[in-house]
């Protein structure tokens, strides 16, 4: 009964947010994230450039766009605004591109997971619909537990929830069905 009145309260949460065209506040945000209420999506970060070069393979780091130093800074921050939130566990979930996985390490909460739908299209955009349906269908399937935070591409979070984020974002939906966007915290 807890449960559903826990999902109640974010929903609503949710559909007044959506409907009064506002978002959370930050400490909001972590609260329902750390409460496992929300999901974090992160845009990965700063890796100069746009897209990947000519010749890219998932497989070989050299041939992508990579973190600078200013991008694992900002990843080792965010893991650090995420601990100083409360949030010391976290199951995180990674594109496959080399700039989504290294700022998911260098969040500090363990080896992520990767997981293809989060993975970028921005070089095959006829895969966003189907990509964006495989991200959908996961957060659907999420069980309950430790906190979920995606790291991922612009392309794929603007897809999810019309938002553009910048590097090092973080976009918060909910964490149940129709994953409405709570917010957003740079």
């Amino acid at each position: 009964m807890r449960r559903i009145h826990s999902r109640l309260g974010t929903l609503v949460l949710a559909l007044a947010l959506a409907c009064l065209g506002a978002t959370a506040g930050a400490s909001d945000l972590l609260a329902l994230l750390r409460g496992g209420h929300a999901v974090a999506l992160i845009r990965h970060a700063n890796a100069p450039g746009v897209g990947d070069p000519p010749g890219m393979h998932l497989d070989d780091c050299t041939t992508q766009r990579n973190l600078d130093a200013a991008g694992r800074r900002e990843a080792v921050a965010l893991g650090a605004r995420l601990r100083e939130a409360g949030i010391h566990d976290a199951r995180v979930f990674t594109s496959r591109w080399c700039r989504s996985r290294d700022t998911a390490a260098l969040l500090g909460f363990g080896p992520p997971t990767a997981l293809p739908p989060l993975d970028s299209f921005f070089d095959a955009r006829a895969a966003g619909e189907a990509q964006t349906r495989a991200l959908r269908d996961f957060l659907n399937r999420l069980a309950p537990g430790a906190p979920v935070v995606l790291v991922t591409h612009q392309v794929n979070i603007t897809a999810l929830t019309a938002v553009n984020p910048a590097p090092a974002e973080m976009v918060f939906v909910a964490a149940e069905a129709p994953h409405a966007l709570l917010g957003r915290l740079r």
